[in-house]
């Protein structure tokens, strides 16, 4: 499976900072830096190692604009944080030397200050700057580190350990129907095992190349379906619903179990990366609207509604590890697990006994309320990227 990651700077600006740019984007990239206001005009504030967050005096509450100018000799990041507490308002990200960029928020009376993020160095706090008046403030993301992430990937990884072995024992019934050839049994089995893989959600990328042979597409490689490089629990499903003999079978699926086999013995030694597991909260429904909800990875069966309900199982398991994390900083938990649920019951509508409707027989009036319930549960996970973004604070 397939994960894009989506650009930090740009979630920032949709949780965050109503009007931001990102680097390369802003008419204010090749200005030489301020260091005094004019009156009326935003306050120019600094970014450097030795002068963090001067420049700012005298706000009020509401909506202010801020002009961020790396007066320093590195690129460098910028939060605006709450005193003392550090949750995070707005941050503006890549801001090299000699850029001024905007950043635009709304603040509540309180104390704040601007916590510079320069390249190879710990994070610098400015000076504590007082907000006055009655103006209402924007959201803010209380900071999460690197180590409160540890804990929801070590839970995590326990889950894709014990799946592993669900798999490797359902590819193991699977093989055997092929070897003893028994291609109706072999059908029957295939589902099972292909749904104990897509059900592993966030841990593919920690496959590596394990990902491409157990459950690889036949889209970009040359010979297409045909293609020596052609593995996996999809080339076995080409086969079984394509009129391929056991004997030509028996070779891929022989292969299949030893990749399998080979995953399951080499993922004790590898690490998911605790950074990523927020990414793929909306990474994996991103890539089932893709490839599941299009029937672009059906090579057959007909299945990939069974595959989008195994991927939701598997952002359900993601958000349950990361939930103790959420809970205080994501207000719209509630509405993504209700919409979870909108997603299981309308797929779970195309399950029939032993069947699944295949994507493509799917009525417009059926079709269109899972990819718009899809679509809608995609926009709430994901600002969770952002929320739980490791960041260094000291």
């Amino acid at each position: 499976m397939e994960f894009s990651r989506p650009g930090a700077a740009i979630l920032a600006c949709l949780l965050l900072v109503t009007g931001c740019t990102t680097a390369g984007a802003d008419e204010h990239a090749s200005s030489p830096p301020r260091t005094s206001t004019p009156p009326g005009a935003d306050p120019v504030v600094q970014v450097s190692a030795s002068h963090c967050g001067e420049g700012w005096t005298n706000p009020h509450a509401g909506r202010l604009t801020l002009m961020l100018s790396n007066t320093g000799d590195a690129p460098s990041g910028a939060d605006l944080i709450e005193v003392p507490g550090g949750a995070v308002h707005a941050e503006v990200e890549g801001l090299g030397p000699g850029v001024t960029r905007p950043m635009s928020v709304s603040l509540a009376q309180g104390t704040y200050a601007i916590r510079c993020e320069i390249d190879e160095r710990d994070p610098i706090v400015g000076p504590s700057v007082t907000v006055t008046g009655t103006g209402t403030g924007g959201p803010a993301i209380i900071p999460v580190s690197y180590a409160d992430l540890f804990a929801p990937a070590k839970a995590y990884s326990a889950y894709v350990s014990s799946g592993l072995k669900t798999l490797l024992a359902r590819t193991r019934t699977l093989t055997r129907a092929v070897d003893r050839g028994d291609l109706a049994a072999a059908r029957k089995a295939w589902l099972p095992a292909h749904l104990a893989y897509e059900s592993l959600g966030s841990a593919y990328g920690t496959f590596g190349e394990f990902d491409g042979a157990i459950n690889g597409h036949p889209a970009g490689l040359p010979g297409g379906v045909h293609d020596k490089d052609f593995t996996g629990l999809h080339r076995v499903e080409y086969g079984l619903w394509h009129g391929e003999s056991a004997e030509r079978l028996r070779p891929i699926a022989d292969r299949l179990l030893k990749d399998v086999k080979a995953l399951d013995d080499d993922f004790p030694d590898q690490r998911l990366e605790p950074g990523d597991l927020p990414l793929r909260a909306h990474e994996i429904l991103e890539n089932t609207l893709r490839f599941e909800l299009t029937g672009r990875s059906d090579q057959g069966s007909g299945t990939t509604l069974a595959t989008a309900a195994a991927n939701v199982q598997g952002t359900r398991e993601t958000l349950g590890v990361l939930r103790p994390l959420l809970e205080d900083r994501y207000p719209a938990m509630k509405q993504v697990d209700e919409h979870l649920d909108q997603v299981d019951a309308l797929l779970a509508a195309q399950h029939h006994g032993d069947t699944w409707t295949p994507v493509d027989r799917l009525a417009p009036r059926v079709r269109q309320p899972i990819n718009g319930a899809v679509g809608g549960l995609l926009e709430e996970l994901a600002p969770i990227a952002e929320i739980l973004f490791p960041r260094r604070t000291k």
